[in-house]
């Protein structure tokens, strides 16, 4: 059984438990923000979803005692454009409690990070601050992707669709999605080679589709090749959250985008 698998199993039994639970709305979470869709076009600088991220399965413990609030209120004094939580306890322990935090503290757009299969998990996330949610297309057929997205969509969320192979970028074209994550992690082994970014960005030739690559971004250098393949995003995790100089960390991986040898600003 693969990672993937394995999280999938757990999801299912934490998605029956959710059902029985109320939703509590969070104050904070119908405060406005801009989208990202609009941020992401309208800019010249390499844009940062900077993520808070205690463990992961491939890495173990990166910083278990970190403050979400204050982690996303440096991150948003740095420059990010949106910041995303990983809200899966069993894995990665994360929890909406910290996506709660995340949303009373800074006032930019906040990605539920989790693996989401069901209606409900979109519902959560948005009473405790998302505006964008996350979904896995190696998580789910075509079917249940369609109808998650749509849900999402209707409820005035962002969607991040991600793919990490061919036919999950065909699937995420089909499915019109205007804002996809290519995953540099191959989600069964956990090996990460940035050239999945070069190689499935070349499949997309609609140029309002914002792209974002995951996984795997430590350097300029890596920013820059990422940059080339047509993202105008970046989603990085642990580098952030075992660095010293995060302000230093931001001016060195927002790159001009023309130094990737195109302009995606509008």
């Amino acid at each position: 059984m693969t990672i993937l698998e394995d999280i999938l199993r757990q999801k299912k039994k934490e998605v029956e438990q959710l059902k029985k639970q109320p939703i509590v709305e969070t104050p904070s979470a119908n405060k406005p923000v801009q989208t990202v869709v609009h941020t992401f076009h309208n800019t010249d600088r390499m844009n940062i979803i900077a993520e808070i991220k205690r463990a992961s399965p491939s890495k173990g413990s990166i910083d278990m005692e970190a403050d979400p609030a204050e982690q996303a209120i440096l991150y948003e004094a740095c420059g990010a454009g949106a910041i995303s939580v990983l809200t899966d306890e069993a894995f990665f322990k994360g929890s909406l409690d910290d996506l709660r935090a995340v949303r009373n503290a800074v006032d930019i757009p906040i990605l539920c990070k989790d693996f989401v299969i069901d209606k409900v998990q979109i519902d959560h996330a948005k009473s405790a601050g998302a505006s964008i949610i996350l979904l896995i297309v190696a998580a789910m057929n075509p079917s249940k992707l369609s109808e998650l997205y749509t849900y999402a969509t209707r409820q005035g969320l962002e969607v991040l669709c991600e793919v990490h192979n061919e036919p999950e970028m065909e699937t995420a074209i089909d499915l019109g999605a205007d804002m996809i994550g290519i995953n540099n992690r191959n989600l069964k082994t956990f090996d990460v080679t940035l050239s999945t970014t070069e190689r499935l960005a070349s499949m997309v030739v609609n140029p309002e589709t914002i792209l974002i690559s995951e996984s795997g971004i430590k350097t300029r250098d890596d920013v820059m090749e990422t940059a080339k393949s047509g993202a105008s995003g970046i989603l990085v995790g642990e580098t952030l959250m075992r660095s010293n100089n995060l302000q230093e960390l931001f001016n060195e991986l927002k790159i001009p985008l023309s130094e990737g040898g195109r302009s995606h600003a509008r």
